[in-house]
């Protein structure tokens, strides 16, 4: 291959990454106030004026799930994430923290406007962050940092190197290479994709992901009778008329 072969997966060959424009906090809940009626409004600021009040984290952090609850039922999500990340910050709760970051992952993933998902992605970072210091073991904290890392901010190799390590630590390990693999093809690094996702089929055979991807990655690579015999594969495991039509389709196009 030439010479963006050499580079990470998740770097953009020939450039570099475009500057990231984050939302505000204040223009969030500014937005957020502006949908609310005037008695969530009147609750929000009462609890504001506890919170100002008290100096104490085990006190203040309760009072922040409150205002994440009315956020909440008002359907404010990015304002009720915030709040829970706010308490489980004070709690120093690892199960409160991952729950804030999957919240924010998943509204990042969700996310309409680019700054608005890498205000998102930032919260998870954060919080996920925050909960692997209290348990560094936590593989699925792992991932789901990897995640925001990757797919919402502008440091995508900070998520790369989180699931290197966990390949170093565990090279059997099935979620952290399939991720790896995916980003391979993203970026064009096909010859680096096949064996990762060679690997996952090694330990999980009928893993649908991995025989997917395993298909882009050697057409892309150019071995189209490999990406057919897998696709076939994966048609067998499947075994649905629709999800047969469709890869007869995909096939066809290789044509």
């Amino acid at each position: 291959m030439g010479g963006g072969a050499h580079q990470e997966p998740g770097a953009r060959p020939g450039g570099t990454m475009p500057e990231l424009v984050v939302a505000s906090l204040d223009s969030i809940r500014q937005a957020s106030m502006a949908l609310m009626a005037k008695h969530a409004l009147e609750e929000l600021a009462a609890i504001d004026k506890q919170i100002a009040a008290t100096s104490d984290s085990a006190a203040m952090a309760p009072l922040f799930e409150k205002q994440a609850a009315v956020w909440m039922e008002h359907k404010q999500l990015p304002m009720a994430a915030w709040a829970r990340a706010r308490a489980a910050h004070l709690d120093h709760s690892e199960k409160k923290l991952n729950f804030a970051g999957q919240f924010f992952l998943d509204l990042m993933h969700n996310a309409t406007t680019a700054p608005m998902q890498a205000w998102e992605a930032q919260g998870a970072v954060q919080s996920l962050s925050e909960a692997l210091e209290l348990n560094p073991d936590n593989d699925t904290t792992k991932l789901a940092l990897a995640s925001a890392y990757i797919e919402g901010t502008g440091a995508p190799m900070s998520g790369v190197g989180i699931l290197r390590e966990m390949v170093a630590k565990d090279p059997n390990h099935i979620a952290a290479n399939l991720l790896l693999g995916r980003l391979s093809i993203q970026s064009g690094q096909f010859d680096k994709a096949i064996p990762r996702l060679e690997k996952v089929l090694e330990l999980e055979p009928q893993n649908r992901e991995a025989l997917y991807f395993l298909a882009d990655a050697y057409k892309g690579s150019g071995n189209k009778d490999q990406a057919v015999a897998t696709l076939r594969r994966l048609e067998g495991i499947v075994n649905n008329p629709d999800f047969t039509k469709d890869i007869e389709t995909y096939i066809n196009s290789f044509k």
